[in-house]
């Protein structure tokens, strides 16, 4: 197994599990006014990692790799659930109850945000990969090109997926007008603005450890 892939396939795994977890803040993309959740910032990871091997190894073992995030994820997710039924510990409920509400807060979402990021997951991390790999074209890949794909891909993707987890997650109980258009602005301007670089920076970082 080539040593950038397994680095590689080593932090996506961290960064399915991680998404979930800094999803609960939203931070503002200064200077604008614009807002988005803070699992940005992994998932453009899971982005960017997908991209680099669908690069270099292929499209369908990028593809393998997006089905086998849901390995870590679902024991993620079952390890939160039994952590959050079993009962807390005397010393914590008499001294630390803010820090136990506040974990019980932040890991305790509700079955519909559980149920809109798996599914918002998997189809725009597979759409960002059959997008990159439609661009390539059969032409020698340039630093250009690779970033110019790299960027399209994602922020189509990254639209999509803003669309199916505002919906899922939030339709009905509040008009998610507002937050739906902030979020795929703010998505795709951070896909624009970052990825490009980061997936030269991934392919480059995969080369010398697969030269190593």
């Amino acid at each position: 197994m080539p040593r950038g892939l397994f680095v590689f396939t080593l932090l996506y795994g961290g960064m399915t599990v991680l998404a979930g977890v800094l999803a609960f803040k939203q931070v503002q993309l200064w200077p604008s006014e614009l807002a988005v959740e803070s699992g940005i910032f992994a998932f453009l990871w899971l982005v960017v990692i997908s991209s680099t091997i669908a690069q270099l190894y292929g499209k369908a073992l990028a593809q393998r790799l997006v089905w086998w995030g849901f390995l870590p994820l679902a024991i993620s997710a079952s390890l939160i659930a039994l952590v959050l039924a079993l009962p807390p510990s005397t010393e914590m409920v008499e001294f630390r109850s803010e820090d136990l509400a506040a974990f019980e807060r932040v890991l305790g979402q509700t079955p519909r945000i559980m149920l809109a990021g798996p599914a918002a997951y998997i189809v725009s991390l597979l759409l960002n990969i059959w997008i990159f790999d439609r661009l390539r074209g059969s032409g020698e890949a340039t630093t250009i090109g690779l970033m110019i794909r790299g960027a399209l891909a994602s922020a189509l993707s990254q639209a999509v997926d803003s669309l199916i987890f505002v919906t899922l997650a939030f339709y009905g109980e509040f008009d998610i007008s507002d937050l739906l258009i902030g979020q795929v602005i703010a998505k795709v301007t951070l896909s624009v603005l970052l990825v490009p670089f980061l997936i030269t920076g991934g392919v480059k970082a995969a080369r010398w450890l697969d030269r190593r």
